[in-house]
């Protein structure tokens, strides 16, 4: 492994029929800031992924409005499914080749030496993530084949608590995940969105990682998930993931800026 590895991971773009808002934003807008930037600042990377929640009520003309756009990234683009996802209307708009044996949208990424597994934790009806055992068996062959590399995960669900009231949404029975993935010596990182914040955390000896997304972000209050908290404008946000033979680093490029309260919750 010579060169290091770029990759760009986006999420949370809830794409909405035209003319319409979601959360009082213009996520279409937001993410034609988001593909300008990565344009910009990372056209040099190897490739981008988008997590999930690409439409915001999985309707027809909300991937039709991400197919547009998305035409117009330069890199290599591996997209998969999210919560507010419907599966085969996104399969009817971008075609059924997206979906793999398991039945679910999973892809492979070999590249400068590391494998990149990508990961559909979505399920028809739920907010909280499913990864059946069919992608489980899936997915420690595909480890067992890179067992001479490093690996990175991408999904759309978390695994780990956060310690906030969304730890109610995420993986729900995490335990196959996590013994699939301690079958492989070297997890580099775990890399989420669905929750619209930025953690870090170690999990079971595992490095994971959230990034904000490109939707509205939210204000957390720690061990205390039956206080309120914010919905914010800002920050839209992407992670960018630099890999090397000793090292693995995940920076946020925030393509938006700002955070102006734009709603106080009540938790779920």
């Amino acid at each position: 492994m010579t060169d290091t590895l770029k990759f760009v991971v986006m999420s949370d773009l809830h794409l909405v029929r035209e003319g319409e808002t979601s959360m009082s934003l213009d996520t279409a807008a937001r993410l034609e800031a988001a593909v300008a930037c990565l344009n910009d600042r990372y056209a040099d990377a190897d490739f981008v992924i988008i997590a999930g929640d690409l439409a915001d009520e999985g309707k027809a003309e909300a991937y039709a409005r991400l197919k547009a756009i998305t035409a117009g990234i330069t890199l290599p683009t591996y997209i998969t499914l999210g919560n507010h996802d419907d599966r085969p209307t996104f399969l009817n708009v971008f075609g059924a080749h997206h979906a793999d044996e398991t039945g679910k949208i999973n892809h492979v990424i070999d590249a400068k030496g590391y494998r990149v597994i990508v990961l559909d934790s979505s399920e028809p009806g739920r907010v909280d993530g499913v990864l059946t055992a069919h992608q489980m068996a899936w997915l420690t062959a595909r480890l067992a084949e890179a067992a001479d590399r490093p690996v990175i995960v991408v999904l759309h669900h978390n695994a780990n608590a956060l310690h906030i009231s969304a730890d109610t949404i995420k993986i729900h029975d995490d335990a196959p995940f996590i013994a699939a993935l301690k079958t492989h010596g070297d997890i580099r990182q775990v890399i989420a969105g669905h929750v619209h914040l930025t953690s870090t955390a170690i999990y079971h000896g595992l490095p994971f990682t959230t990034l904000a997304g490109g939707h509205y972000s939210v204000s957390f209050n720690a061990d205390r998930p039956t206080e309120k908290f914010k919905s914010l404008t800002g920050p839209g946000q992407m992670a960018v993931v630099l890999g090397t033979p000793h090292s693995t680093t995940v920076l946020f490029e925030d393509f938006l800026d700002g955070n102006t309260v734009i709603g106080l919750h009540d938790p779920d």
